[in-house]
Parts: structure tokens; sequence; C-alpha cells
């Protein structure tokens, strides 16, 4: 099976030829997958060099001139070390524009803390008018990236990753999705820790929903999943813990309920070692969720 990255690379340069539109900005990181896209159009494909402060002014740009523009990096340069662009070029501007992030909370671990970038949907939900897409599978990123591309003028936030789900969900009309019913509390898995969550579970009496988009939080599907069940709700996401905390307690404002945000944890892990490891080291292995799941509804 191919990467959300690899999929990203060979969508994008399908629509390069369909969607006179649609401009693809670079700051070197995949660049050797897109250079048969600019060989076909240099004016669409444009590298500017590890510069990730002109990669988003240079979108920008490009969207007032009434394109497209699909800017990608790594997570840790496309939204944390540009964000004064980011915060300025699209939202101040009122322009619309697509980021396409890599390496998520900690998709690399050889290349350390520089290269993580769990804060980064916490750090975007200070700003107003984006959405945010955060595939668990290279099928769903495909659906979701056909869908920002089409979006008009909208500010969208696609956040790819080396992890994934064994099989992609229908993504439908992007709403949160019943995977299981029970009645003792509700389990919100976001993106690719679906199966950590759906082995977890196994068992439990609990509701789980899953999340592909989270921006905006789906706070109909929510409520009704907590007014089905114990109005008890783990939210499971693979970036910084009690990023969508505030998201889900407006959604319950009039409920009486509990909240247990799990996530990535703030301490930095100096260890490189693998993906695994960080997952288990955060608390979000199916062993480790299933403990904190079972204690917090107990």
């Amino acid at each position: 099976m191919d990467t959300m990255r690899e999929r990203f690379i060979a969508v994008t340069s399908r629509l390069l030829d369909e969607d006179p539109r649609l401009a693809v900005v670079l700051a070197e990181i995949s660049m050797d997958g897109f250079r048969p896209a600019q060989e076909r159009h240099p004016d669409r494909v444009i590298n500017v060099g590890i510069r990730e402060q002109l990669l988003v002014g240079v979108g920008g740009g490009l969207a007032l001139t009434g394109l497209r523009p699909v800017l990608h990096t790594f997570a840790s340069f496309l939204l944390e070390r540009p964000f004064e662009q980011v915060k300025l070029d699209f939202g101040h501007q009122g322009t619309g524009g697509v980021l396409v992030s890599a390496s998520a909370s900690y998709d690399w671990p050889a290349g350390g803390f520089t290269h993580m970038a769990p804060g980064d949907v916490a750090l975007l939900d200070t700003l107003d008018g984006w959405t945010v897409h955060v595939p668990g599978h290279p099928d769903e990123a495909e659906a979701l990236l056909r869908h920002a591309y089409a979006a008009g003028d909208d500010r969208v936030y696609v956040r790819l990753s080396q992890q994934s789900n064994a099989a992609p969900r229908p993504l439908g009309d992007l709403r949160f999705q019943t995977v299981r019913e029970g009645r003792a509390g509700v389990v919100l898995a976001v993106g690719p820790l679906l199966d950590n969550v759906l082995a977890a579970t196994e068992g439990l009496d609990v509701t789980v929903l899953y999340a592909a988009t989270v921006r905006p939080f789906d706070d109909a599907a929510l409520r009704a999943a907590a007014g089905r069940a114990a109005a008890d709700v783990v939210l499971v996401e693979p970036y910084l813990a009690g990023t969508s905390a505030a998201a889900a307690g407006q959604a319950l404002v009039d409920v009486p309920h509990r909240v247990l945000p799990l996530g990535v944890g703030r301490a930095e892990l100096r260890r490189y070692g693998t993906i695994d490891e960080h997952t288990a080291a955060h608390g979000l292995d199916a062993g480790s969720l299933r403990e904190r799941i079972t204690g917090f509804l107990r």
C-alpha cells in the first residue's frame, strides 16, 4: 500500500493536468516526486527552496491572482515556522488555499523534535475559518484532497501521516461516523488512531465515533451520540492531547458531561526510537488506551 504522502503526489500531479487553476508551491520536500509535473507545468509547480516563510507568502500571492494554491512541506515547517505568514497572507488577506503537511506528530523520529509538530492543529485553532482534515488511510487522503482542491476559495489544512488504519472508511458528507454503538460512553477516534481505538474498546459497551474531518467540529454528531449513551466522552487524537476538548465541551455545553482528552503529550521524548515506540510512550497504543478508557468510564 502506498503512503498518504505518495498518494498526495500522485493525485495532485494528475489534477494539475486537469485543473488550470491549481498551483503547487514546495520548499524542497517532495520535490523529486513532483518533478515530472513541474516539467509539464513549470509555471504552476514552484519550488522556493528551504524558505518556509516565502513558501506561504508565494502561496498567498498566487491566491490573490485567482489560483488555488497547494502548499506542502513537513508540518513543523508549514505551520509552526511561518505561522505569521499563515495568519496574515491567508487569514488577514481573506484568501484561500490548501496546506498539505507531512510527518505529522512524530512520523520521522530520527529527525528529532525539529521535525515533529504535535501542536499544529491546536495552533491553527487560534485562527478563524480553517477546515482541518486528518485522514486515516491513503484512500481517505485522496478523497479529502480532491474535496479540498474543489472547495472554491476556502482555507483548508490536510494533515497527512505515515501512520494508517488497515482499511479506509467511506467519508460521505465529512461528518463524524458511528462505527460502533454502546451505552457506557462515547469514544471519538481521529484519523489514523481508529484501529487502535477499535482494538482498545473491543467488547466494551461504548459508542465509537470516527472523525477524518475535525474542523469544523461536528457538534451535532457528538450531541447525538452522547444523547444515546452516557455523556462521558473520550477524545483520542493523533496530535496534542486536549486539542478538541474545548470544542467537545462547547458541543455539550447544555449537557452534564465529562471529557477525557487523550493524545500526544507535551513532554519532549528525546530518544529517537520508532513510530510505534512513540505511540506507546504517549499512551496511544491499544493496550494503554484500553486501560485509560476503562479507568475513566469506571
